[in-house]
């Protein structure tokens, strides 16, 4: 693996393809495991529900602090291809990310860098922010927009595949990074 934590602003993504499943599930369980150490985590996390009845899963982000959820899919009807992102959920959620720039976070978790990201929307003014802040990033990136995501980060992210193993080096390394450059972190 190749961070340093010299980076002026740590990013990693998670990057899946195809065949790779349980970026979300990964990434929820990763925080909940640092929320447990008492790291200072903030972000949002996404969960899939799937109806009863079938049909298209209904999305959900989670606030990793308050646990408060934002439904990203509108109902559309059930013969609808159309996107059903829901664009008010997801600035209703955006505030989370504010908020983890104002508490100046060890960690910020965004849930995706998606296509509305890769075009300036969505959650990619937050995640700028937080970048320019030099506030340690994760998010979870789909290979068909690793050429956006490296244009978002100026190359800059890390690319680690979806395993925990990685992600937990990466983060260490980062906070030990700190730790021996002096900077505070929620283990002093």
């Amino acid at each position: 693996m190749a961070f340093s934590p010299a980076f002026s602003a740590p990013v990693a993504a998670l990057v899946y393809g195809p065949s790779s499943r349980g970026a979300d599930t990964l990434l929820a369980d990763f925080a909940r495991d640092l929320l447990a150490q008492g790291r200072r985590l903030h972000g949002l996390v996404q969960h899939e529900i799937v109806p009863r009845g079938g049909g298209r899963p209904q999305r959900q982000l989670s606030d990793l602090r308050s646990g408060r959820l934002y439904g990203l899919s509108q109902d559309l009807g059930p013969g609808s291809r159309a996107c059903s992102l829901d664009p008010g959920a997801l600035a209703a959620a955006s505030h989370v990310l504010r908020a983890a720039l104002q508490a100046r976070a060890e960690l910020v978790i965004v849930n995706r860098f998606g296509a509305i990201e890769a075009a300036g929307g969505g959650f990619a003014q937050e995640m700028l922010a937080l970048m320019s802040e030099g506030i340690p990033l994760v998010t979870v990136v789909s290979a068909v927009l690793l050429p956006d995501w490296r244009r978002f980060t100026g190359q800059a992210g890390l690319e680690l595949p979806v395993a925990r193993a990685p992600l937990q080096a990466w983060f260490e390394q980062l906070a030990n990074g700190y730790a021996a450059a002096g900077q505070p972190d929620a283990a002093t």
